[in-house]
């Protein structure tokens, strides 16, 4: 070998060198910046507490690719590195499953459904952190990323099987085919789930060798800790938005539902299902809508106990809220749905017997509230707009235990009432209806005040107007105060039906009687 060879083999070795130490430098340098950045993220000083996920997962995806950029796409060989193929692998963190490395469509020109069902199906296949109720498996908390995109489906989004949680979808928009199953929801948290689905869906999702316990779930809830939020969900006048079917602390936030032809949101069996700061109407409007009169569907229907609606807004709908489970509570709710007057009711408690049902700091506009047979129900502190009233219907005849207190009402002197009956009620007891405020309409309540006065032996005062149930009265304190110098009338309660009092006295003297009597 000449010298000239040596001399440029030596060269070469030498660039390749430089190449792979300007290369190791590179690499070094950005551990170091990696290694910074997880300080300031994770320090004891850091600002921890105002970074989300996402974010985070964003500026890690930023660093890495970074790096590869600096390592190149070729191996020290010199051959090139094959990029991964399977969605679930590129997924960030590795649990966060961004939706269009699935194939999803984030311009809704094409049909999602398989690809979002795909990324659900992966968010399945994590590693269990142990478990949450009994049966239930900890996913640990992946992320289905819909990524701001706006997905047609043409079937309902679905768990592969029952007994998992810790998991959340967010951020985008899905929208309904118009062959989408007029009784399905956009999104279905059944445990029947994939009852529907053809055989080859059927092979496919056997494939995935999903963890026993989660193909046969042995807890009594389908699901726990399932968070759907950021979403707006259009459901094309094709069936409902969200079903959760025996599922235990379940968070539905900051969705906008629309378009509805059932119910916005169902929620069957399983607790604790909390609905915050969300909109739903089945169509899109600002009140004052011409077709109202012909709106149908229920915003939110609770077929279930100890749920919670707070801070949500209810624009149109044949009813705002049905609640058929108790121990539910509302609070914040601004029902503008249907009408009173066009057979709308803004929030339909149908359990008679067991309401357990809180309704405080509400908005009633133009649509009131309907109890049937109420036990334990209390609403207080809310505001009933447009000759908005509550309507205690009685199914056997029973009210027990309700307060309506401190609420404000505003009509349009029509002569209505504040709260009104339906049908007879025979069992009544511990019914407290006060301290509400009315302009334009009828107060009524369950405690009231009189005075008259006269020159007379007896005194009478109706109480018919303001009372709320027909000849019920049950406690009477009364005083006489006579003007008449030496006389010292003896006189006494003698008689209260009909919610007329009648105070007697054995001989006739100017008075002024002030009488007070309780329903309760």
């Amino acid at each position: 070998m000449s010298l000239s060879q040596n001399g440029e083999k030596t060269d070469r070795k030498m660039m390749e060198r430089r190449n792979m130490g300007g290369r190791n430098i590179a690499v070094a340098t950005l551990s170091m910046i990696l290694g910074l950045f997880l300080i300031h993220v994770y320090g004891d000083n850091s600002r921890v507490g105002k970074f989300s996920a996402a974010p985070y997962h964003d500026q890690m995806r930023q660093l890495q690719a970074f790096k590869a950029s600096l390592i190149g796409r070729q191996s020290v060989s010199g051959s090139p590195i094959s990029p991964s193929s399977s969605p679930l692998q590129e997924a960030i963190g590795p649990r966060v499953y961004h939706v269009t490395n699935y194939g999803a469509d984030p311009t809704g020109k094409s049909d999602s459904t398989e690809a979002l069902n795909k990324a659900i199906a992966d968010a399945f296949q994590v590693p269990s952190e142990g478990f949450l109720m009994e049966g239930i498996t900890n996913l640990g908390g992946p992320q289905i990323n819909l990524e701001g995109g706006n997905y047609l489906i043409s079937k309902p989004l679905q768990f592969v099987a029952a007994g998992a949680g810790n998991l959340m979808i967010h951020g985008g928009t899905l929208r309904a085919s118009d062959d989408f199953p007029v009784d399905g929801y956009l999104i279905d948290l059944s445990s029947n789930s994939w009852a529907s689905s053809t055989e080859e869906e059927i092979r496919e999702g056997s494939s995935l060798k999903l963890n026993l316990q989660l193909t046969s779930s042995s807890s009594s809830y389908n699901y726990e800790y399932i968070t759907l939020r950021d979403l707006m969900l259009d459901s094309n006048y094709r069936g409902g938005g969200i079903s959760v079917i025996n599922s235990l602390r379940t968070s539905i936030d900051n969705c906008y539902i629309a378009h509805f032809s059932t119910n916005g949101i169902l929620v069957q069996g399983g607790h604790e299902t909390y609905i915050r700061n969300s909109f739903l109407g089945q169509h899109i409007t600002a009140g004052g809508d011409a077709g109202e009169r012909n709106y149908t569907g229920t915003a939110i229907n609770l077929m279930g106990n100890d749920n919670a609606v707070t801070d949500v807004v209810i624009f149109s709908a044949a009813i705002g809220i049905m609640a058929s489970g108790q121990a539910n509570t509302f609070s914040g709710v601004h029902c503008y749905n249907k009408a009173t007057g066009f057979g709308g009711t803004g929030i339909y408690l149908k359990l008679p017997g067991l309401t357990q049902t809180r309704i405080v700091n509400s908005y009633l506009d133009y649509t009131g509230i309907v109890a049937e047979d109420p036990v334990q129900l209390h609403i207080s502190s809310s505001f009933f707009l447009g000759d908005a009233f509550i309507l205690l219907k009685s199914i056997n005849g029973v009210a027990n235990g309700v307060t309506i207190v401190d609420n404000m009402f505003s009509g349009s002197n029509n002569g209505v009432d504040i709260v009104q009956l339906e049908g007879p009620f025979t069992q009544i007891d511990q019914v407290v209806v006060d301290r509400n405020s009315a302009k334009g309409m009828n107060i009524k309540a369950t405690v009231a005040r009189g005075s008259v006065e006269g020159n007379s032996s007896s005194w009478t005062v109706d109480f018919n107007p303001v009372l709320l149930f027909p000849n019920l009265i049950k406690h009477v304190q009364y005083s006489l105060s006579s003007s008449r110098g030496s006389s010292f009338p003896s006189h006494a309660l003698r008689n209260v039906s009909e919610n007329q009092v009648v105070i007697e006295s054995d001989l006739a003297v100017p008075a002024n009687v002030f009488v007070t009597v309780d329903q309760a």
